[in-house]
């Protein structure tokens, strides 16, 4: 696991199933959770997500593939970006915050199949957990919505 954080000379990579599309980020994430919201329940077909949130000015594609972006009806600020191949949703630009969102499973991983940079972009809290499906047992806050901007449930 790599113990600087990203940056431009050394930023965090990631990417979607296939690999035909694929992105760099050069600074450390502003927002780092697992999130419970409906809104990824529905997108993944999982209980909750580990997402990560950039500024813009850090997230840079690096694929010659193209993509297919959506907008998400619900929250019109937010344009979704999908593989056109495996069809998996890559990133999300909120134009409200000028922040993307990754999701922490497309990261690059070293050969045991761990994370890089792990430290860096380990889930400080769970957000959205009243809407959670299942309850989770582990030391973090757990957050009606974002952490530190609404209330803590638990």
């Amino acid at each position: 696991m790599s113990s600087s954080p990203p940056s431009p000379s050394s930023p965090l990579t990631g990417s979607c199933f296939c690999g035909a599309i694929t992105y760099a980020l050069s600074s450390p994430p502003v927002l780092r959770a697992y999130c419970h919201c409906t809104q990824c329940q529905r997108l993944t077909g999982c209980p909750f997500i580990h997402t990560l949130h950039f500024p813009s000015s850090a997230f840079s594609w690096t694929h010659d593939a193209p993509v297919h972006t959506f907008i998400n009806p619900h929250r019109p600020w937010k344009t979704r970006t999908r593989c056109q191949v495996c069809g998996v949703t890559i990133a999300s630009h909120n134009s409200k915050t000028d922040r993307v969102s990754v999701w922490g499973s497309h990261l690059a991983r070293d050969d045991s199949g761990c994370i890089l940079h792990w430290e860096d972009v380990r889930p400080t809290a769970h957000m959205f957990y009243g809407t959670r499906l299942l309850e989770i047992d582990d030391n973090l806050g757990k957050w009606e919505g974002y952490e530190g901007k609404s209330d803590r449930i638990a």
